[in-house]
């Protein structure tokens, strides 16, 4: 059987230090980093033309995603580090904190508010990017896998399909760029999600860097941290190291189909309409999505429907099936493919018609661009006249777009409190909202993110209230947020109730109860993290 990446737990700690040559914080941290054999790291240049020019720049841009976030009036990170060990992570984590830095992590740097590559408390910062601990260790035998958490989806579907012969895979999301261990925090929603639940439904251990350099296994981190590290989202409880995952059992043959639909508000709103009524309720080797897009030409508005559709199974069932319970969809079989299913992964992932699966891997394709999302959670049926207002909203914006996940399935089955993340029974579906640009158009960023805030309020009386629901992953600064840093105060659980309880709904309590038993100092924050109960700890609030 194979070895797990954890060979022994360590807990390394560093000497609390004092060098009086060395003033600045700066010097501090890169000097305990070389103390402890940490040499994979830039820092903050002294002037903007070697900002431009230096590995500092190449190290920060190389994995944001969002370029909202690389402006010249955010804040920079003081240090970027790249760990290459577990033991690099946990000098890197507490040569941060002694120095007096606080800390951002990023995997893959998908995070929609920048959490993961930006600050905005005024404090200095550093980044550790994950992105050399990218091993996928797969175990055959038990069925499982070890993935470090700085892997890319792409990495762990490749290596799983590789190694596995075809006959497992795993639920997760369709973007191949995106960091396992933010994703897994959040959740990981994804096409097998309704055969088998979200991404985080299928972790079976974790190692988990906790604020004081401790690593935690499930057995030394408690069933309680467990289950809290599993939906809570990314900043908030530690580092994660590594995931160690359940395969999960595909057929040979996969059906897949991306169905463009376009034309007037009358019969797209119907069709959209019609599709409340199946998406969700279909067997669950039914995935089917839509991703709507709204043009006006001046003469006239039109909207573009595509939808996309995975069965587990051929295709001539999944045409079977359709005919049958959505005949207003009018599926052709030569709109369909039968793939495997990692085939079926490269064709969700949107790199393109001539990408291969071994592109599944490449951490950076390119095609970064700017955006601002929002989400909803959709529980009733919204009626014509509310999808209406969508597709009039859509048309006003062609840079902007929705898109509609179903739910039902293993999602209905498993229960709200199982993992930290609660949006199951009773959600129909979830509606993503972006709008994005490119950089020589961000002078109408404004514009842009106005239009999004607007589209939101006008779906309000159409969605989720009491509280009006939001999916972590998909993080959204304007349900508000703290700049509270490290301090811990006494009004600190409620005002974060704002946000926290869309999110998580009835678990907010019991993760507040989880962060002060990990993190009482509350050392990993960040605007939208979770706080914890003060407590009669003695913590150094930089």
């Amino acid at each position: 059987m194979v070895k797990p990446l954890h060979l022994n737990l360590i807990f390394i700690i560093l000497a609390p230090f004092f060098v009086s040559s060395l003033s600045q914080p700066s010097h501090l941290i890169t000097y305990c980093l070389s103390k402890y054999h940490v040499t994979n790291f830039s820092v903050l240049p002294t002037s903007k033309n070697e900002l431009n020019t230096s590995s500092y720049y190449n190290d920060l841009l190389f994995s944001l995603r969002n370029l909202r976030f690389l402006t010249p009036i955010i804040p920079k990170p003081g240090v970027i580090i790249l760990p290459h060990s577990k033991e690099q992570l946990v000098s890197s984590l507490l040569c941060s904190k002694n120095a007096g830095y606080e800390v951002r992590i990023r995997s893959g740097g998908h995070s929609y508010e920048g959490i993961s590559s930006a600050s905005n408390d005024g404090k200095p910062f550093v980044i550790i990017d994950m992105m050399n601990l990218d091993r996928v260790v797969v175990d055959l035998p038990s069925e499982t896998a070890w993935v470090e958490g700085g892997a890319t989806l792409g990495q762990v579907y490749y290596t799983i399909a590789e190694q596995c012969k075809g006959l497992f895979g795993f639920s997760a999301g369709s973007c191949s760029t995106m960091g396992v261990g933010g994703h897994i925090l959040g959740g990981g929603f994804g096409l097998l999600s309704r055969k088998y639940g979200l991404a985080a439904d299928n972790v079976v251990d974790v190692i988990l860097v906790g604020p004081e350099g401790q690593v935690l296994d499930r057995a030394s981190m408690g069933e309680e941290v467990f289950w809290a590290v599993r939906g809570v989202g990314g900043g908030s409880f530690g580092i994660v190291y590594a995931w160690r995952i359940k395969l999960l059992k595909v057929p040979p043959k996969v059906s897949a189909c991306q169905v463009s639909r376009i034309g007037d508000f009358n019969n797209m709103s119907q069709l959209v309409h019609t599709w409340q009524y199946v998406g969700p309720y279909l067997n669950d080797l039914f995935y089917i999505s839509i991703f709507l897009q709204g043009n006006n030409d001046g003469n006239r508005s039109h909207i573009s429907a595509t939808f996309g559709v995975q069965y587990l199974g051929e295709r001539n069932e999944a045409i079977y099936v359709i005919e049958n319970k959505f005949p207003e969809l009018r599926l052709m079989k030569s709109e369909c493919k039968d793939l495997s299913w990692i085939e079926s992964v490269l064709y969700f992932s949107g790199l393109g018609e001539r990408s291969t699966i071994n592109d599944l891997t490449k951490r950076y394709p390119g095609g970064k661009n700017n955006f601002k999302a929002k989400s909803d959670y959709v529980t009733n049926i919204i009626p014509t006249e509310g999808i209406r207002v969508a597709m009039n909203t859509l048309t006003m914006e062609p840079k902007g777009y929705i898109l509609m996940d179903p739910y039902g399935g293993m999602m209905a089955r498993i229960a709200n409190d199982s993992i930290a993340f609660p949006h199951r029974n009773g959600n129909l579906f979830s509606i993503q909202y972006m709008v994005s640009w490119g950089k020589e158009e961000d002078i109408n960023r404004d514009r842009y993110i106005a239009w999004i805030r607007g589209f939101y309020e006008l779906m309000t009386p159409f969605v989720s209230s009491n509280p009006r629901k939001a999916y972590v992953n998909y993080l959204d600064l304007d349900l508000g947020g703290r700049q509270f840093g490290s301090n811990v105060n006494d009004d600190a659980v409620e005002e974060a109730r704002v946000w926290g309880e869309k999110y998580f709904l009835n678990n907010y309590d019991r993760l507040v109860k989880v962060k002060t038993l990990i993190d009482p100092c509350n050392f990993f924050n960040y605007p939208q993290g979770i706080p914890p109960i003060p407590t009669n700890k003695q913590c150094y609030n930089s």
